[in-house]
């Protein structure tokens, strides 16, 4: 496991897009190319006023093309302190470099800065020719860059899967936590409103509020927690529980007035009478439900406007 204290990412923890992004992409993704060089007999001075110019941390010192050291920004506050700032770089710079490279995935750059604590690494290509330098600041921006093309992405994805619904439709989806009954009944207290709102009858009212509440609350008493999916047509609402385990194990028995499976805890919060799914199928025009012991359950039920406000 690996944390960088100036690269705020988990190699093993972070969320999956990032750790796609740290093990796809690589060092020469994210290294600066455009490098601000100094031979070994330029002075501490002169390498002081590429950094102020370029704004800039480190310089490395190359000699005939080949990588010899490095002077860090703490290397030019020493000299100015000790009053040595008109030597030569050689005299000075650091010589055991640690460098990176550039076909290395950023992962292990990431592993490297959190190891070595140090600012910078320069880049060598399969030739060992210096061609670039990497810092925490490089890797945090290239990532965010990374990460809004991923959004981009995933925007387009989820609306070429879900095209715009017509006006009169409606999608809501509301996610339901095991035994959270501080808050049990949002999603259905929502749903409600949204109905209030559309102007339907309240006897309809009340038969997809049963539903909504039934369907939350047995998610929240029986599942490991799910999803409530809200959808509005112009003919009907359909109430959709999605959770993820741990399924029913007899379907027909859960649909029995009474059965049930609460344990005493909830039953002493006055939940678990066995009436949560045999209410959903009653005030349902369509209901069905199907459950793996390994996927969970999903149940769903569907009520007719037309009819029911004919019936009104």
């Amino acid at each position: 496991m690996t944390s960088s204290g100036g690269i705020p990412i988990n190699t093993d923890s972070s969320p999956t897009v990032v750790l796609e992004l740290i093990y796809r992409l690589k060092i020469k993704d994210v290294m600066t190319s455009e490098l601000h060089l100094a031979g070994p007999s330029d002075t501490m001075r002169s390498i002081q006023k590429i950094m102020k110019e370029n704004s800039i941390t480190g310089v490395p010192v190359v000699d005939n093309g080949r990588l010899i050291g490095i002077i860090s920004v703490d290397d030019i506050i020493n000299a100015l302190d000790l009053g040595y700032i008109d030597d030569r770089a050689q005299d000075h710079m650091s010589r055991n470099i640690i460098v990176l490279e550039d076909d290395m995935p950023l992962s292990f750059g990431i592993t490297y800065f959190d190891k070595y604590k140090y600012g910078r690494f320069p880049v060598l290509n399969k030739d060992n020719k210096l061609v670039g330098i990497v810092t925490s600041r490089d890797i945090s921006s290239a990532l965010l860059v990374e990460l809004n093309k991923e959004m981009e992405q995933l925007e387009q994805r989820i609306r070429a899967q879900n095209p715009p619904l017509p006006v009169s439709h409606m999608h809501r989806e509301y996610i339901v936590r095991k035994f959270d009954f501080e808050n049990a009944g949002k999603a259905s207290t929502e749903i409600k409103k949204i109905l209030k709102n559309k102007e339907l009858d309240r006897k309809t009212i009340r038969r997809i509020a049963v539903a909504a509440y039934e369907l939350e609350m047995n998610q929240v008493k029986h599942s490991d927690g799910g999803r409530i999916i809200f959808l509005f047509e112009e003919d009907r609402v359909e109430i959709t529980a999605v959770d993820t385990g741990p399924g029913i194990p007899d379907i027909n028995l859960a649909l029995q007035e009474g059965y049930s499976t609460a344990n005493d805890w909830i039953r002493s919060l006055g939940f678990g009478a066995g009436m949560g799914l045999p209410n959903v199928r009653r005030v349902s025009d369509e209901f069905n439900i199907a459950s793996d012991l390994q996927n969970g359950t999903t149940a769903k039920s569907i009520i007719f406007l037309t009819i029911q406000q004919e019936e009104e």
